[in-house]
């Protein structure tokens, strides 16, 4: 069955980096758009980032407004990985951090839309201190 385990998460200070990491099995990982979202306490869960298929090491990304410029995703077909760097977060960006995969059959479905992910992993948290 498809899985996907998130790993990097923890606490870092304000104006500090951190990378989240997201390792798929039991799919074609090459062939699948990866997304990040994010949780806070009390709110939905919010669009992060997310990255297209592809295996020409040419890939378009699309971020969030409130990440844009600091957080950059990427993916390494080779070990069904993709990564989110997060630099200067804030005490904002806490959340728990999910990891999703689209097969691209809902192509009417908004990127932004969590609704369009097939699988989702089960998070990992992340704390910023001010």
């Amino acid at each position: 069955q498809v899985q996907l385990v998130e790993s990097g998460g923890g606490l870092v200070q304000a104006g500090g980096s951190l990378r989240v990491s997201c390792v798929a099995s039991g799919l074609t990982f090459s062939t699948y758009a990866m997304g990040w979202f994010r949780q806070a306490p009390g709110k939905e869960r919010e669009f992060v980032a997310t990255i297209s298929a592809g295996t020409r090491n040419v890939y378009y990304a699309v971020y969030a407004d409130s990440v844009k410029g600091r957080f950059t995703i990427s993916r390494d077909n080779a070990k069904n990985t993709v990564h989110l760097q997060m630099n200067s977060l804030t005490p904002e960006d806490t959340a728990v951090y999910y990891c999703a995969a689209d097969r691209g059959t809902s192509q009417s479905i908004r990127v932004t839309d969590r609704r369009r992910y097939n699988y989702w992993g089960q998070g990992t948290q992340v704390t910023v201190s001010s």
